[in-house]
């Protein structure tokens, strides 16, 4: 156990300096007495609070709650406001800024009198950013989960944000419903605080970070108006500071252990595609390497129990109700390591010994399973040297084994102005391909996988179809999506050679995606190729340019994700 002399804060308030005397002459200025904060754990609060982003619109609320855990636990809490990304209205992407939020949740909590940490964040990269920059700081954190929105509801119908909107707005395209229901549609889709409540990207992201060890148990599933959320905050507030106290600390809880813990759930939950991206780069930032295989070798054992929409019928209301995420782990007990430490500064079985499951539809049994495998797969072939992947369990099955003519799109601007034009000669059978859309390209690797299906093979009853990109999705779609195929186009990777006709074939089965084109043709249009202009001149976009990585790799910065310490500021 620390003393109060050992805490970092003692050396900004503690010595006897000039230094010294400056920080506490100005934390009277702020209001606070002596007794308030000297010798106490001093915690940042990072809340990612905004009126632009309505995931998180209820956690300056949150955040007094935590204060309020934090005070009774004998704690001095310290808010900060940090960058807020919204999934929803940020373009082109969140995920062009998920590294500067990581960046300033690291610097902030090694510049500031900060002990122990609170991440405040749901939507979707906003998780993944707190928590890699919180391990890169190496501070005691724990995280606090935005919680998910309510139930959508239409005319009876219970709706999932993001899937039934993809799933509307085709019915729309198609003309089987018109204006007055999409008004009505736009009311009942999204109706509470909270972010998607499908296994989207942030259900996906928050359930990770719980089974990390990085929330209180059950944390990630609580809805976000729930009376619940409010405790949880409060006792999260309280429990960081016993984990300053017991320099419990996110490096003691974030091993390879945790990591293959946190795939085996995503996979099981059928989460998103893009955990693959996130866990990769939260890994490497816990000096833990992680591959695209790794993912697929724990797929390969690692069935689907989460019956969630987009690849099931439930939403995660239910899924709190029947169980949350302590319910679900609690049937893959074989496949996970208990013996590892968490927030609550118990190993993982003690968080799961009273967890029950009270509907078996919406959390399955291992003998019923939504699917015998994980709901995430990795190909690879001469079309993705680097890897992609396809979330298959929310695709349709017939697809999974296909060959087509490729239809090429060269970015998104291109698809949204030529994608229903009938001289394309688009079938049900054509391999739709979009590039220019990966992490340089996009710029940012935009949500832009899910390509739309043609108006008129929708008016035919036309839902799904082979699609392929250098782009994500978002975790709340659907389909026979190939995603993330590295190397991107942008740089020269094959997706740059594909040609309108040329055959493209998706084996799922055998986890290979192959373009039918020998390799004597693929160098000559290699020669033929030229780099396009950078995206930025000068910049956060022109640092980005530099810097960042490919999909397989994480889409880290190359300076943020290697090794090495940095030193501790000089509080004199």
């Amino acid at each position: 156990m620390k003393a109060p002399e050992d805490l970092r804060s003692h050396r900004w308030f503690g010595g006897d300096d000039l230094r010294n005397f400056s920080h506490r002459t100005r934390a009277r200025q702020l209001g606070y007495e002596p007794e308030e904060h000297l010798g106490k754990p001093v915690i940042g609060i990072l809340n990612t609070w905004s009126d632009i982003n309505p995931c998180h619109q209820h956690l300056r609320e949150r955040a007094e709650q935590v204060k309020r855990g934090v005070w009774q636990a004998g704690g001095f809490p310290l808010e900060f406001p940090v960058a807020t990304l919204s999934e929803t209205y940020q373009k082109p992407t969140p995920m062009l800024y998920r590294n500067l939020l990581a960046m300033e949740t690291e610097e902030l909590l090694r510049s500031y009198p900060v002990d122990g940490a609170v991440l405040m964040g749901g939507c979707d990269k906003t998780t993944p950013a707190l928590l890699m920059g919180a391990a890169s700081a190496g501070l005691p954190s724990i995280f606090v989960p935005a919680g998910p929105m309510l139930r959508g509801n239409w005319r009876g119908e219970v709706l999932g944000s993001g899937t039934d909107m993809w799933k509307y707005w085709d019915e729309r395209r198609a003309g089987t419903i018109g204006d007055r229901e999409l008004a009505e549609l736009e009311r009942g889709l999204a109706r509470s605080p909270g972010h998607c409540m499908t296994m989207g990207t942030a259900s996906t992201m928050t359930s990770a970070a719980e089974v990390l060890g990085l929330t209180l148990p059950g944390a990630a599933s609580i809805p976000a108006v729930d009376s619940a959320h409010h405790r949880m905050a409060a006792a999260s507030g309280a429990r960081i500071v016993g984990m300053v106290w017991e320099d419990l600390t996110i490096a003691k809880i974030l091993d390879e252990r945790a990591y293959a813990d946190a795939i085996t759930t995503v996979l099981a939950l059928g989460g998103s595609t893009n955990a693959v991206i996130h866990l990769i780069a939260m890994a490497g930032r816990s000096g833990i390497s992680l591959s695209l295989q790794d993912f697929d070798a724990i797929a390969r054992r690692v069935p689907v129990l989460a019956n969630i929409r987009p690849g099931g019928d439930w939403l995660m209301e239910d899924f709190y109700y029947a169980g949350g995420l302590p319910g679900l782990l609690s049937r893959l007990t074989d496949l996970l390591h208990l013996d590892r430490i968490t927030v609550t500064g118990r190993p993982l079985a003690d968080s799961l010994a009273d967890a029950r499951v009270h509907n078996d539809d919406v959390i399955r049994p291992r003998d019923n399973p939504v699917a015998s495998e994980g709901g995430v797969a990795v190909l690879r072939g001469n079309l993705a040297p680097g890897g992609a992947v396809i979330k298959h369990i929310a695709a349709d099955p017939a697809l999974l084994t296909h060959t087509g003519p490729a239809v090429v799109f060269d970015n998104y601007a291109d698809l949204k102005e030529r994608i229903d034009d009938p001289a394309l000669g688009i079938t049900a059978d054509s391999v739709l391909v979009l590039r220019g859309s990966g992490p340089l390209g996009g710029p940012g690797m935009p949500e832009y996988g899910m390509l739309p299906i043609p108006a008129h093979l929708l008016e035919q009853g036309v839902r799904d179809m082979v699609r392929i990109s250098d782009a994500r999705m978002s975790g709340t779609s659907y389909g026979a999506c190939v995603l993330h195929v590295a190397p991107e186009s942008h740089v020269g990777g094959p997706l740059a050679l594909v040609r309108d006709g040329d055959l493209i074939t998706l084996d799922v089965p055998t986890r290979t995606l192959q373009l039918q084109v020998d390799e004597a043709e693929l160098e000559r249009r290699r020669a033929l190729w030229s780099a396009p202009a950078p995206r930025f001149e000068r910049g956060y976009g022109a640092l980005y340019t530099e810097h960042i990585t490919q999909a397989d790799e994480g889409c880290d910065f190359d300076f943020l994700a290697r090794a090495g310490a940095n030193p501790e500021p000089d509080a004199g």
